[in-house]
């Protein structure tokens, strides 16, 4: 997410998406195993009453075979929300085959369906967990046996009075992971949040920059590096105070954002310093860009007190691949570019 001020631009960041579900899908191995555990220790608990064994066992060895296939051997590599939703409904379709010869609605088994239902609700919204719901109500109803009861609305109230507490732990579940999902969106916000400007700060830019590096010497494209420093920020901050100051650093932000394309991503470098990741962005278009910030900021006022102040700012910029092909030395090129230019602006004129 790139933040400017009030103007907030959405930034969909594939890499902590993926460290998501990478760890929802840890999470749905060990409830697969649980599942497998709790069905295993009714078989061999005393008074345990079971129509057919091989029914039973059948499903124990088909549901263990799909994990260990499933998952562990790579079958489907790739982890994805839509992975998660079909361990659910094989999840659902496990309990129907155990329940169906161990007393059907009234085995004591019939609230493992509780564990799809907390699965769906926590990783793959709303929407799936009704239709977890609506699968898990169509096995309940094929479980009981007695298909002719839903034509009737006493038989349809009963059915609905006996599954209400899944519908309700879906809803609760459902409204508990969407307040989670809001709480870490905006932990995550702020922890990679310049407070001041609303830019990314360097520790969410350097995350972002060593993917977006890696990305482009895999598929050798080109992207820039450009660092800004104010030239005089000081003589504000002695001649009108730091909140003159910090509203000058937020013009210099806000200028940079708008000038800069979404796929772009500024961050905070220091104090009085920016620093900008042009994505698939070839040499001559960098300094295009980098004149266009540098006009824009000489060219835009700031009202303070009734005085209205300037600033300017000095740009250096870095090419990948063809001012290095590391990361770091693409910072650095363009850190060591800013003060030459910054030298350079400082020098008099010759007469």
């Amino acid at each position: 997410m790139k933040r400017i001020g009030p103007l907030v631009v959405d930034y969909v960041d594939e890499e902590i998406e993926q460290d998501e579900i990478k760890g929802f899908a840890r999470s749905v191995a060990e409830v697969e195993w649980l599942l497998l555990i709790l069905v295993l220790l009714y078989l061999v608990a005393p008074g345990t009453v079971v129509e057919s064994q091989k029914l039973v066992f059948g499903a124990i060895i088909a549901f263990g075979a799909f994990i260990m296939i499933f998952r562990y051997l790579n079958f489907f590599r790739p982890q994805t929300r839509f992975k998660i939703a079909v361990e659910s409904m094989i999840m659902v379709g496990f309990i129907t085959a155990v329940l169906l010869p161990t007393g059907g609605t009234g085995s004591p088994l019939l609230n493992l369906f509780l564990l799809p239902i907390v699965v769906a609700a926590l990783t793959l919204g709303k929407w799936i967990t009704l239709l977890m719901m609506a699968l898990i109500s169509a096995c309940y109803i094929l479980v009981g046996g007695d298909i002719t009861q839903i034509m009737s609305l006493a038989g349809l109230s009963n059915i609905l009075s006996q599954i209400a507490p899944f519908l309700l732990v879906a809803f609760i579940t459902t409204m508990l992971a969407n307040d989670i999902h809001i709480a870490r969106s905006r932990i995550r916000a702020l922890s990679e949040t310049d407070e001041l400007t609303g830019l990314y700060n360097m520790r969410a830019f350097t995350r972002i920059h060593k993917r977006e590096h890696e990305k482009a010497t895999r598929y050798k494209r080109g992207y820039g590096i450009m660092l800004l420093d104010m030239d005089d920020l000081k003589q504000i901050n002695d001649g009108f105070g730091h909140e003159a100051g910090n509203r000058a650093i937020v013009l210099v932000a806000n200028v940079v954002a708008r000038l800069i394309r979404n796929t772009d991503i500024a961050a905070r470098y220091g104090g009085d310093e920016f620093i900008i990741l042009l994505s698939e962005t070839d040499p001559q278009r960098i300094a295009e860009i980098a004149q266009r910030i540098r006009n824009s900021v000489q060219n835009t006022t700031m009202d303070f007190d009734g005085r209205m102040l300037r600033t300017s700012v000095s740009i250096g910029i870095a090419s990948f691949p063809d001012d290095g092909a590391d990361a770091r030395d693409l910072i650095a090129k363009a850190d060591d570019a800013m003060y030459r230019n910054k030298d350079l602006m400082r020098k008099p004129a010759a007469v």
